[in-house]
C-alpha cells in the first residue's frame, strides 16, 4: 500500500555544473594550484572535487536532477560498493584533499574562500573516515551523507535499503532511454549487493560484525523480500508503471530481479548468516576494532565540533532537565499532575484521544493529517522568512519491505531544477508509531520549514555546496524549524501539541545521553531502551527502532540537539548585538541562505549578517 500527496509548485532552474571528468574514479587528473589567478585555480580545484563526488556517487546527479548534458552518462550508473571501488574512491579523495589544503584562502574572494574552506573540511574528514578499514564512509554521498556506519550492511544501511527507494523517487522516467537506464541500474544494484557482501566477509575477518540483534533484523528484511515473487517487487513495478508510455519494461525488469538481484540478495544473506556464530550482543562500537577512535571520528563528523563524548553526555542531561521544566506547567494545566515528567508523558501517549485508527484506515488518516499540517504551515512562512522558496513536496510511505528497520520518518529536498519534489517519507508499519500530538511537529521537522524547505535554499549555493550536507547544520535546522512553528503560534490553541513539540526536543536531548552511553560508556541495548522510555516517556515501539538505529550509525544522532542549541546561541547573540535592529525573518534568512556549513563556520556566517544589519539600518 503506497500513499502520496503532492503539492505542485514551480521552482527556478539552477545553473548546471562544469564539464564532467571522463573515465573512472582512478583516471581523473586533479588540477594543481598555480601562483597566478588564485581564484581561477581555486575554482578548478573545487570543480575537481565536485566532479569526483558526481562520478563516485552517480546517484547524486539523478537526485539533483542534473543527470543530463555533460552528466548524462551518470544516469545509468550507481556507486561501486565493492572493496576495490571504495579503495579507488578513497585514493581520489586523498588527492583532492591535498589539493584543497594547498590553497591559501586569504588570497581568494570571500565567497570563494568560504566555499574552499567548507569543501576542504569535508574532504579532510573523509580522508580520516577512509583510514578505517571497514564500514561505509558516506560523507560525500549526497543521498546518504548523514549515515556513516562501521558496517557495510545493516538494517538501515546498504543497497537493499537504499537503492529501490532511490530508483523509485529519484530516477526520472520521461523517455525510453530513461527506462533503459533504470534497467541498467537494476543490474548495477545487483553488483552493489555483491560488492557489499564481499566487504561484509572481509570486515567480519577483522572482527567488525553487526551486533546479533541487528544481524538478525537485517537477515529478516532480506529474507522477507525473497519470500515474495520478484515480479511483484516495487523495484519492478516502478519501471513497469512509470515507463508504460515508452514501452513494455516489466518482463526485463522481472528477469533482472529474478536472475540477478534475487541471487545477489541470497549471497548477502548467506554471508551475514555465516557470521552469526561470531556475533555478540554488544550494542556499541567500543569493544570493536579501533572502536574508540571510530567513535571519536564520527562524533566530530556528526557535530562538527570538538566536543568530547563526556561533554555531549552531560549536555544531554542538562538539556533534558531544562526542557522538562518547561513541560511541567503544561502537564499540570491539562490535568497530568502525578509522577515524573516521563511517566506523565507515557500516560499521555496512552490516551486514546490522540491515537490514529489501526491498519489502513489509520494510515489514510495519518496522510490526511500531514497534508492539512503542511497546508497550514505553508501559509505561515511569510511571517518567518523574507526570502521564500516553493517547498515542493511529496509525502510518501516508506516501502513496507524495509519499514521494520527504518526510522519513523525522514525527508529531504527534491531536484535543483524543480522537476522532482522533495520527500517526506513516513513509516507506517504501525499507526501506533505516531499520535495526534506529535505528528505535526514531525512534519515541521521533515518537510516545511525543515529539511525540504531548507534544502531548497541550499540549491541557491554553488553546485558543490548544494551537494554537501552537515549533520549538525541540517538536523539542527530541522529542530529549529520545529521551534519556528511553535513561535508562529501553531500550538496556541492546542497545548498538548506543544507538549509533543517539547517532548521531541527532549527526545533529541536523550539521544545525546543514549548514543554516548552506547558507544563510549558501554551501555547495553536494553539499558539504552529503558533509560530512554523512562526519562522521556517516549513510545517504546519507536524507541526500540531508534536504539537500533544508533547502534548501526554511531554518532549520527548527536548532530540534532548540538546543532539546534548552536543556532539558538547565535540567535541570542544577534538579538543582543542588534537590539531593536534585530529581525526574526532576516535572521532566519541568514541561516538558510548561508548554506550548509560546519557549526564553527556558521558562527562566522552570522557574524557577517550582524555586521551587515548594523551597517544597513
Amino acid at each position: 500500500m503506497k500513499f502520496s500527496r503532492r503539492t505542485l509548485l514551480q521552482t527556478s532552474t539552477a545553473a548546471m555544473g562544469t564539464a564532467l571528468i571522463t573515465g573512472g574514479c582512478g583516471d581523473k587528473t586533479i588540477p594543481k594550484i598555480t601562483t597566478a589567478g588564485a581564484d581561477t585555480s581555486a575554482q578548478a580545484a573545487l570543480d575537481a572535487a565536485k566532479d569526483l563526488m558526481l562520478t563516485a556517487y552517480p546517484e547524486t546527479a539523478s537526485s539533483l536532477g542534473i543527470d543530463t548534458g555533460n552528466y548524462a552518462a551518470l544516469a545509468s550508473k550507481l556507486e561501486d560498493r565493492s572493496a576495490a571501488g571504495q579503495a579507488a574512491i578513497a585514493k581520489d579523495v586523498r588527492t583532492v584533499a591535498k589539493t584543497l589544503a594547498a590553497i591559501d584562502v586569504t588570497e581568494l574572494s570571500p565567497d570563494l574562500g568560504l566555499d574552499v574552506e567548507v569543501v576542504s573540511s569535508v574532504y579532510d574528514r573523509c580522508v580520516e573516515g577512509f583510514d578505517f578499514p571497514y564500514g561505509d564512509m558516506a560523507l560525500l554521498n549526497y543521498n546518504w551523507s548523514y549515515r556513516n556506519s562501521p558496517y557495510a550492511v545493516a538494517q538501515n544501511t546498504g543497497a537493499f535499503v537504499e537503492i529501490p527507494s532511490f530508483l523509485d523517487s529519484s530516477h526520472a522516467i520521461k523517455s525510453t532511454g530513461d527506462a533503459e537506464n533504470y534497467l541498467a541500474r537494476m543490474s548495477a544494484y545487483a553488483g552493489q549487493l555483491d560488492g557489499e557482501t564481499e566487504r561484509v566477509r572481509s570486515d567480519g575477518d577483522r572482527g567488525m560484525i553487526l551486533p546479533d540483534f541487528l544481524l538478525a533484523k537485517s537477515v529478516a528484511q532480506l529474507k522477507g523480500a525473497r519470500e515474495r515473487d520478484p515480479g511483484t517487487w516495487g523495484l519492478v513495478k516502478s519501471v513497469a508503471t512509470r515507463g508504460a508510455d515508452y514501452g513494455d519494461f516489466e518482463a526485463e525488469a522481472t528477469r533482472i530481479a529474478r536472475e540477478e538481484v534475487g541471487p545477489a540478495i541470497d549471497r548477502q544473506v548467506a554471508a551475514l548468516e555465516a557470521l552469526a556464530p561470531q556475533a555478540n550482543s554488544n550494542a556499541g562500537v567500543l569493544t570493536r576494532p579501533d572502536g574508540e577512535a571510530y567513535y571519536d571520528w564520527t562524533l566530530r563528523v556528526s557535530t562538527t565540533t570538538n566536543m568530547s563524548a563526556d561533554e555531549v553526555h552531560e549536555m544531554g542531561l542538562d538539556e533534558l532537565a531544562s526542557l522538562q521544566a518547561r513541560m511541567e506547567p503544561i502537564l499540570q494545566s491539562v490535568g497530568y499532575t502525578q509522577g515524573t515528567v516521563g511517566e506523565r508523558m507515557s500516560a499521555l501517549g496512552e490516551d486514546k484521544r490522540y491515537h490514529f485508527k489501526p491498519g489502513d484506515p489509520g494510515r489514510a488518516e495519518i496522510m490526511t493529517f500531514i497534508e492539512d499540517t503542511v497546508a497550514d504551515i505553508r501559509g505561515r512562512m511569510p511571517q518567518a522568512f523574507e526570502t521564500l522558496v516553493p517547498g515542493f513536496l511529496e509525502v510518501t510511505r516508506i516501502d513496507p519491505e524495509v519499514e521494520a528497520g527504518a526510522p519513523g520518518a525522514y525527508g529531504g529536498a527534491g531536484s535543483i531544477d524543480g522537476t522532482k519534489p522533495g520527500h517526506f517519507w513516513i513509516n507506517l508499519r504501525s499507526t501506533d508509531l505516531h499520535n495526534k500530538f506529535n505528528l505535526a511537529d514531525l512534519t515541521y521537522h521533515e518537510a516545511i520549514p525543515g529539511h525540504v524547505w531548507q534544502g531548497e535554499y541550499a540549491f541557491k549555493q554553488s553546485l558543490i555546496r548544494s551537494m554537501l550536507a552537515f549533520n549538525a547544520y541540517s538536523e539542527g535546522w530541522a529542530l529549529y524549524a520545529q521551534q519556528i512553528a511553535d513561535e508562529l503560534g501553531v500550538y496556541d490553541e492546542f497545548p498538548v501539541g506543544r507538549l509533543g513539540y517539547l517532548q521531541s526536543l527532549a527526545f533529541r536531548a536523550c539521544r545525546l545521553v543514549v548514543d554516548t552511553g552506547l558507544h563510549a560508556k558501554g551501555w547495553t541495548r536494553e539499558e539504552a531502551n529503558q533509560w530512554f522510555v523512562t526519562n522521556n516517556g517516549s513510545n517504546p515501539e519507536e524507541v526500540r527502532g531508534e536504539i537500533d538505529r544508533y547502534c548501526a550509525w554511531p554518532g549520527q544522532a548527536l548532530g540534532y540537539k548540538v546543532g539546534h542549541s548552536a543556532i539558538n546561541r547565535l540567535r541570542d547573540k544577534a538579538k543582543a548585538e542588534l537590539g531593536a535592529k534585530y529581525d526574526f525573518r532576516r535572521f532566519n534568512d541568514a541561516v538558510v541562505l548561508g548554506g550548509a556549513v560546519p557549526m564553527t563556520v556558521l558562527g562566522r556566517v552570522i557574524d557577517s549578517y550582524i555586521a551587515r544589519e548594523k551597517a544597513a539600518y
